[in-house]
């Protein structure tokens, strides 16, 4: 570890320690979740708009709730786990599903990178003992973006010949148009964000025209 990373530890553990700050004190895994998610975006935001110092400060926006979330399971008394133990699992897990880099089998380097993202499904549905290539597509993910993320795990699973639904209704719709986003490869999520974007940037200059003579 870095000294700047042993730091970011030794402060987070003074917030959290008695004496230290009484909000950081009270946080929970679960009433630190909305922060996550807005750090997330907000990370998202600084790559789209191309802010490189927003962005620089937007990852270490994330790193905290990494190291905050971090600090309170080593508080766990029937199963703590601290940051050293997160980076250890997450190093391990990075060997295991690269074999093609870590493995013996040199042979494995030269495969493409479509056959990689199914070795990738593969070993994590193994490691968890899913049942089916769609498990685990969090549930908590924006409809659009669930949509796509389904029609990837399908359609490396060799799922994709099931047609999708079609009709007048909305959804059997829009379904359609992230599905025709995958073809294409557009993502569907962030086309939308970036029209939308483009759109509140045109209603914002014209607010103040509007009603004008």
């Amino acid at each position: 570890m870095t000294d700047a990373l042993r730091e970011l530890v030794r402060v987070m553990d003074r917030l959290r320690s008695p004496g230290g700050c009484p909000w950081d004190a009270e946080q929970t895994h679960g009433s630190l979740v909305p922060y996550a998610l807005e750090e997330t975006y907000e990370l998202v935001e600084a790559i789209e708009t191309g802010d490189r110092a927003g962005l620089r400060e937007e990852l270490g926006d994330v790193l905290l709730q990494v190291v905050f979330h971090a600090r309170i399971a080593a508080e766990d008394p029937d199963d703590p786990f601290d940051v050293d133990d997160v980076a250890a699992d997450l190093v391990a897990k990075l060997v295991r599903r690269h074999p093609h880099v870590f493995g013996p089998d040199a042979a494995d380097r030269g495969r493409r990178g479509t056959d990689l993202h199914v070795q990738w499904d593969q070993l994590k549905n193994a490691e968890k003992a899913r049942e089916s290539a769609l498990d685990g597509v969090p549930l908590a993910l924006g409809a659009l973006a669930r949509a796509q993320k389904v029609a990837d795990r399908a359609a490396r699973a060799g799922l994709a010949q099931q047609p999708a639904p079609s009709g007048d209704d909305l959804g059997d719709r829009l379904l359609a148009l992230v599905l025709e986003a995958r073809s294409t490869g557009v993502d569907a999520e962030g086309a939308l964000r970036r029209s939308a974007a483009a759109w509140e940037k045109a209603l914002r200059a014209n607010e103040g025209t509007t009603g004008s003579t």
